[in-house]
């Protein structure tokens, strides 16, 4: 069966995770899923990233982190989701790039120079589509 939006599913694999208190996640690969996966590790969302050479197509396994609240275990990720989709794809130039929740969160983008964080974008001048955001 063939998958319309991978990136969202991704997305759902994480957050079913997190809400699950699992430990790890894997999905299969992509050039996508792996820089969106790297981008997530670098800003301190998750874990380890593992590129696993599985079959023909491979697997990316993230390892999510979690901290204690309140006595319980809360994710780093408190919300993730999808903002461009297959159906509706937004796109920010480089003056119109949103700030998720007041600048707590980031916002992922798509540019013509790879996956960015908002931050980036806005400090390099570039514009692009809205994968998705993190807070």
């Amino acid at each position: 069966m063939s998958m319309t939006d991978p990136i969202a599913d991704m997305l759902t694999r994480i957050r079913n995770a997190i809400q699950a208190s699992h430990r790890k996640v894997e999905m299969p690969a992509s050039n996508t899923k792996k820089a969106l996966a790297h981008l997530l590790q670098e800003q301190g969302y998750v874990g380890a990233v593992e590129e696993i050479d599985d079959g023909p197509q491979g697997v990316v396994r993230i390892t999510l982190k979690y901290f204690e609240r309140n006595g319980k275990q809360a994710g780093v990720i408190e919300g993730i989701q999808r903002v461009s989709k297959p159906g509706r794809r937004i796109y920010a130039d480089k003056n119109s790039i949103p700030k998720v929740r007041g600048g707590y969160g980031i916002a992922i983008l798509s540019t013509n120079q790879g996956i960015m964080t908002d931050h980036q974008c806005r400090r390099n001048g570039v514009g692009g589509e809205i994968l998705c955001e993190v807070w």
